[in-house]
């Protein structure tokens, strides 16, 4: 199997590759349509990238059949085109977590002591204690966390380390879960804001949280907040921030804003940087040594199982739910063209097939298959398929909820 990898990658993880008899087409600054060329190029049947951008061109041009974000976010490839071609994605969800929550704990630490901003003094030779002597501190305080999954988690275990007490919202979060996670259960990011000294952000970015973060959110923060956002910039709308750093005297520390550079380097515009208030890292949060050993090593994983059996650990793209409304049950003798029979005539009615498992008994004598349907097979289709083979030992018809 070949597989392009289109994004820094470690030599351990390249080497892994290797040593599982993958062939590995190393082409790390491949972007754009310098990356529709590889793809088509190599004839690759697997991608892996980190942050770099995939278009639809590029996912077209070659005979790709997965695409591997080596990270957790996965918003930098088109999965609507993907899944309309049938290719699979994948990712890395959780082997950033310690990292992303490390920085985001040193933003918090970082706004309240005002640590950029005494280095640059002294770097400039400016002597002001009485300016650097003035913090809140942290013990005692509550930290509000939007979005608990790993990242949220891990920040919530090392704000409770520092004695702060955690309120949070998400939509996965229980009051159970809450529980076995230390924190306090909220209904929405705005209780979350109402209650919280510290705000942190750690959501994935999806159609239901583009711009969750508005004007309504940031009112409710009281003034002198500090905000973090670690995870993406498009969860937060910047005028709405930037308002609130102004007229509200809101502190802010982001890893990730709207317009970053796309490569390693260039030039930053952000009217974010322009505001005393605010303080930026480079998107970075992912980028530990640890945090890049563990996702390589589950790429390997995800690509190793991939060539092995066709399996796909961590896949997004597989609908939940199909448009099958029936199930049907076929006990049948396991034995050539037995289920070639039985699709044939779903085929002769205009049936379509969503999902199929044929699951072979101890001794291979017999199987059972479960065919999911997308309609109720009429009583002559039934018969047709029964009448129509002698190795077909029951079937029958389930109406799916």
């Amino acid at each position: 199997m070949r597989v392009l990898i289109a994004d820094n990658f470690p030599e351990e993880g390249l080497a892994a590759l290797r040593a599982a008899g993958l062939e590995v087409i190393y082409e790390p600054k491949a972007k754009g349509e310098t990356l529709t060329a590889a793809v088509r190029a190599s004839a690759a049947q697997v991608l892996v990238v980190r942050g770099t951008e995939v278009k639809a061109d590029a996912l077209r041009a070659g005979r790709l059949g997965l695409v591997v974000r080596a990270g957790a976010g996965y918003n930098t490839i088109d999965v609507k085109t993907a899944s309309e071609l049938g290719i699979f994605v994948s990712n890395c969800p959780g082997k950033n977590a310690i990292a992303v929550a490390e920085l985001a704990m040193g933003l918090i630490l970082a706004l309240d002591r005002q640590i950029p901003d005494a280095v640059f003094d002294l770097r400039n030779a400016v002597w002001d204690k009485t300016r650097y002597s003035k913090a809140a501190g942290l013990f005692g305080r509550t930290l509000g966390i939007i979005g608990m999954g790993s990242i949220g988690t891990e920040l919530a275990r090392r704000a409770r380390a520092f004695g702060m007490e955690v309120v949070a919202w998400s939509r996965s979060l229980t009051s159970e879960s809450a529980q076995a996670k230390g924190v306090t259960a909220l209904p929405s990011p705005i209780e979350v804001a109402s209650r919280a000294d510290v705000v942190s952000v750690h959501l994935a970015l999806t159609p239901d949280t583009r711009g969750i973060l508005g004007a309504d959110f940031f009112a409710a923060l009281r003034p002198g907040t500090l905000f973090v956002n670690t995870a993406r910039a498009e969860v937060v709308d910047e005028t709405a921030l930037l308002d609130a750093v102004r007229n509200r005297g809101l502190r802010v520390a982001v890893d990730v804003f709207a317009g970053e550079p796309a490569g390693g380097s260039g030039t930053v515009e952000s009217a974010l940087f322009k505001e005393k208030g605010i303080y930026g890292t480079h998107h970075v949060g992912a980028s530990t040594d640890q945090a890049q050993e563990a996702i390589a090593a589950e790429t390997v994983r995800i690509l190793v199982e991939y060539a092995a059996s066709g399996g796909v650990p961590n896949c997004v793209n597989i609908a939940r739910r199909t448009p099958a409304t029936h199930l049907l049950i076929v006990r049948h003798l396991d034995r050539v063209g037995v289920l070639a029979h039985v699709f044939g005539r779903l085929k002769d009615a205009g049936i379509n097939v969503q999902q199929t498992e044929n699951v072979v008994f101890e001794g291979a004598t017999a199987a059972i298959a479960r065919i999911h349907v997308d309609q109720e097979p009429a009583a002559a289709t039934l018969q047709a398929i029964r009448a129509g083979s002698g190795d077909i030992l029951e079937l029958s018809v389930v109406p799916l909820g």
